[in-house]
């Protein structure tokens, strides 16, 4: 139970200092709070809800995955590297996939929602 309350208090320490020192989580985490409620009238169903949120979490997720390789990264060194750059590239594609995974679920559950499929 120690480590799991340890472990509870890491992770929301990284979370604060996140959504206080990186815009694009920041923005992720606003997203989400607003979307919470948003998406209760625009999903079709408790399913679709569920699915919607939770993509915005995985959003989330690989959003501090994408922040943690670059933040090491940039650790490791501030020169120009092409393989670094490329690793960081990779990262920011992931985040990318991600939030057009979001973009696909929220508008097929808006269609759904509206009769539209």
């Amino acid at each position: 139970m120690k480590r799991f309350l340890s472990a509870t208090i890491n992770s929301l320490h990284g979370i604060a200092h996140g959504f206080r020192t990186e815009a694009a989580l920041r923005e992720e985490i606003i997203v989400l709070v607003l979307a919470v409620p948003a998406g209760f009238f625009i999903a079709p169903s408790v399913i679709w809800y569920i699915t919607m949120i939770g993509t915005l979490l995985v959003l989330i997720a690989v959003e501090f995955l994408n922040t943690a390789i670059e933040k090491l990264a940039d650790h490791v060194t501030r020169e120009q590297h092409h393989e670094i750059r490329r690793i960081k590239d990779f990262g920011s594609a992931a985040v990318f996939s991600t939030i057009a995974l979001c973009g696909i679920v929220w508008l097929v559950a808006i269609a759904v929602r509206w009769g539209l499929i």
